[in-house]
């Protein structure tokens, strides 16, 4: 079984990744870590204990990690500092209390709990990075011994041509800590797949498919219940009772390469201090831009069957 770490903020959707981790008989889910995010690291890494309780994995150890993003721009970043405008004052759409019990919080942080879990696998470890990735961008700096042993990072975040989902161009996660994206994105030898906001916002769940999971048991009925304030900061944007459930496919993608389709194309991030802060730019020359600019080709999830996924969430969310 593959070595997984997921590094996640939850977050509604990150709650749904979650479940696809520790419930999925692939992998071997060896941590999680937690950072800022959708709600505070206390709050995410209160969550993420609370989730695996509920998803009965209490041997999975949970790092708390970074609190704030690698560089803060104080007063100088636009738009919101979380997203419990959409996913709840606690992260979890004001259900958090419901899940447990809580797991363990491992007395090691983060960056620690990961690299300790790097040094003793005997197989590279796959990383799945669904939250801001200030974690990972620090274990590059502080580890680059352990970047040969990673297998594969999986991110969640960034957009190429959809446009942003916090400002007019980009994405959350990587608005988040745009100097750690970059880092990780531009920065490191590691074999990444991106799946970006082009992919995950056509891969949605509408009102009546969480109905018809709330009824299939516990951890089903436990995740719908999460989807009130977010379920409708979507249905405003696309016009009907759905929601998107970004994390989840990128934890599809790690536990299952080839969920997604990739298109190799070097990316780069926007680190200014401008309007176009936390932009990914996919520099859609491809092979050519490789050859003149000598940038490292990222596999940036560009499409999937749509239908296939959700089916495949229904399987792996209704046992």
């Amino acid at each position: 079984m593959t070595p997984l770490i997921v590094d996640t903020d939850p977050g509604v959707d990150d709650a749904f990744a979650l479940a696809v981790a520790a419930l999925a008989p692939e992998v071997d889910l060896r941590a999680v870590t937690t950072v800022h995010g959708n709600v505070a690291v206390e709050q995410t890494t209160e969550n993420a204990r609370r989730l695996l309780g509920t998803f009965g994995r209490p041997d999975v150890p949970v790092g708390r990690g970074a609190g704030r993003p690698l560089v803060h721009l104080l007063g100088r970043r636009p738009g919101r500092l979380s997203g419990a405008d959409v996913h709840g004052d606690d992260g979890l759409g004001g259900r958090s209390g419901d899940f447990g019990p809580p797991v363990d919080e491992s007395e090691l942080r983060a960056v620690a709990l990961m690299a300790s879990v790097i040094e003793a696998s005997e197989e590279p470890v796959t990383i799945a990075a669904i939250g801001p990735f200030t974690n990972i961008a620090t274990l590059l700096s502080a580890r680059p011994d352990l970047e040969e042993r990673i297998g594969r990072f999986v991110l969640m975040g960034g957009s190429i041509a959809y446009g942003g989902n916090v400002s007019a161009a980009a994405e959350f996660n990587v608005w988040g800590d745009p100097e750690a994206a970059r880092r990780v994105l531009t920065g490191s030898s590691v074999s990444t797949t991106m799946v970006p906001l082009d992919l995950t916002m056509r891969i949605t769940l509408t009102g009546d498919w969480l109905d018809g999971l709330a009824a299939t048991g516990p951890v089903g009925a436990a995740l719908a219940s999460t989807r009130e304030a977010y379920l409708a900061a979507y249905s405003a944007r696309f016009g009907h009772a759905a929601m998107a459930v970004h994390d989840a496919v990128a934890l599809l993608e790690a536990i299952t390469p080839g969920t997604v389709s990739t298109t190799p194309l070097p990316v780069d991030v926007d680190t200014s201090t401008g309007p176009g802060r936390g932009t990914t730019i996919g520099d859609l020359r491809g092979a050519e831009a490789e050859a003149t600019d000598g940038a490292r080709p990222v596999e940036v999830a560009l499409d999937a069957d749509a239908d296939a996924v959700r089916a495949e969430l229904w399987r792996r969310l209704s046992g």
